[in-house]
């Protein structure tokens, strides 16, 4: 009996689809077919290295409810988008792989401002076949523009999809409403309003370049991917200068880490960061505005990747030993259905769905029009759990406001000839005025290990 089970396991594992029978034993027939209709614990693998804070801990349940007991789900959650990426890059240049690494994880979160890192230091590998998927279909062409690069990580309509977006966000000013109120100083509403003379020395901001000099960009009326300053930018390169330097002095803290503990605090009145930090810590204070600038700003996306593990010889590995699990994709189309979007529009979770990006922002010249029935023209308050402060913002279902969202932009890769630019003012930014001194060494760092472009927001 066992022989012919064997057997028949050896011809289903072949593809044999075909119903055996055994005419000469009618009980072994019968034997054979009860045991092809019994029901086997095989369990496939998803292991997951996600940025904590990330994903909403009700998908994780609703998965693993979906899927049943045939799978066999590990989340992990990383401290950091730059830590994930550095494990990575640890990974390939130690050129070995241990069951524990994050490389070896079927999916990481990659921010879409560390994509072309991570692709052309060969991190992460394409998404093969993408347009056979469903989950595929549901993006619009915006995400679709985005997401398509070569293998340098530059946009390319002929390039593959390196990653699969799960929430986005934007660029924000919080304030202090009690010490603005206080000191009678006007609302913050746009970039203008940071190279205030009474807000000197009473701002902290995060330390990427990418966003401190973006800023400046969009003060200027440029966008904030500006290629040439001395064509782009009105004024030209000079005036990007004389007016960055100017934030500088500004700004009292730039540290990614410790700028809303200085805003907290009341060290400083004003902070500029991105959505996923600033809004959990609205919540948790009383008299904060949160505002997203009129004149645009910046976007950015968490995005599911796949490790390029098969880069490194291993075979102790797990499931990776022959590519990335087959239910990535399952993954993939469950965090992009609408039902996923429901923590964002509650307000239960920093961000907004991908499904609710508009694909032609930039071609919306309707100023009133609205997301999801709301107004987007009123300065709310946005609601909170029961008993909570609330805060002031111009977000609409963790957005910027339509006419708000037509004028802003996800950063995109720097040419050489760009990096240029921002190499000159941050090589000349004036010491001892709470620029990081091992930021520009960290950046450096990274440009000479790769020998590729590390100027990006580094969220």
């Amino acid at each position: 009996m066992r022989t012919f089970i064997r057997e028949a396991i050896l011809l289903q594992i072949g593809g044999i689809s075909e119903k055996l029978e055994f005419p000469e034993n009618e009980e072994l027939t019968k034997a054979f077919e009860k045991w092809r209709a019994k029901p086997y614990a095989l369990t496939v693998p998803l292991r997951i290295a996600a940025l904590r804070g990330s994903v909403p801990p009700a998908w994780i349940k609703d998965f693993m409810q979906a899927q049943g007991k045939r799978m066999k789900l590990r989340v992990e959650f990383q401290g950091s988008l730059r830590g994930i990426i550095s494990e990575l890059a640890s990974a390939l240049l130690k050129e070995r792989l241990s069951p524990q690494s994050i490389m070896a994880a079927d999916l990481v979160t990659v921010g879409d401002s560390w994509l072309d890192l991570a692709i052309c230091g060969e991190m992460i590998e394409p998404i093969k076949n993408p347009e056979q998927q469903e989950w595929f279909n549901r993006l619009n062409n915006r995400w679709k523009v985005h997401l398509r690069r070569d293998h340098n990580g530059q946009i390319d309509p002929r390039g593959e999809i390196w990653g699969v977006p799960y929430r986005w966000g934007s660029m924000v000013v919080a304030y202090r409403k009690d010490k603005f109120a206080k000191y009678k100083i006007p609302a913050i509403e746009d970039w203008e309003d940071l190279w205030r003379p009474e807000l000197r020395g009473k701002i902290s901001m995060v330390d990427s370049p990418r966003e401190i000099v973006g800023a400046v960009l969009k003060y200027m009326g440029a966008s904030y991917n500006a290629k040439n300053f001395e064509h782009d930018v009105p004024g030209g390169r000079n005036a990007v200068k004389e007016h960055f330097l100017m934030l500088q002095r500004q700004v009292r803290l730039f540290d990614s880490v410790h700028y809303l503990k200085a805003f907290g605090s009341g060290d400083v009145w004003v902070a500029v960061g991105w959505t996923s930090d600033v809004i959990p810590a609205a919540k948790r204070m009383s008299n904060v505005a949160v505002v997203v600038p009129k004149s645009g700003t910046s976007l950015w996306a968490d995005l599911w990747s796949i490790p390029a593990t098969s880069s490194i010889p291993s075979d102790k590995v797990g499931g990776r030993v022959r590519g990335p699990s087959p239910l990535i994709h399952q993954w993939f189309d469950f965090c992009l259905q609408p039902a996923r979007a429901t923590p964002f529009e509650q307000d239960v979770f920093p961000g907004a769905s991908p499904l609710f990006l508009p694909d032609n922002m930039l071609d919306n010249t309707d100023k009133n029009v609205s997301i999801q029935g709301k107004s987007t023209n009123a300065f709310e308050t946005t609601p909170v759990r029961e008993g909570a402060p609330q805060f002031d913002t111009n977000l609409v279902a963790g957005m910027p406001p339509a006419n708000i969202l037509q004028k802003s932009e996800f950063l995109e890769p720097l040419s050489d000839k760009t990096l240029l630019e921002y190499k000159w003012l941050l090589t000349d930014m004036e010491e001892g005025q709470g620029w990081p001194s091992t930021l520009w060494q960290y950046l450096k760092g990274i440009r000479e290990t790769f020998k590729i472009a590390p100027i990006r927001g580094v969220r």
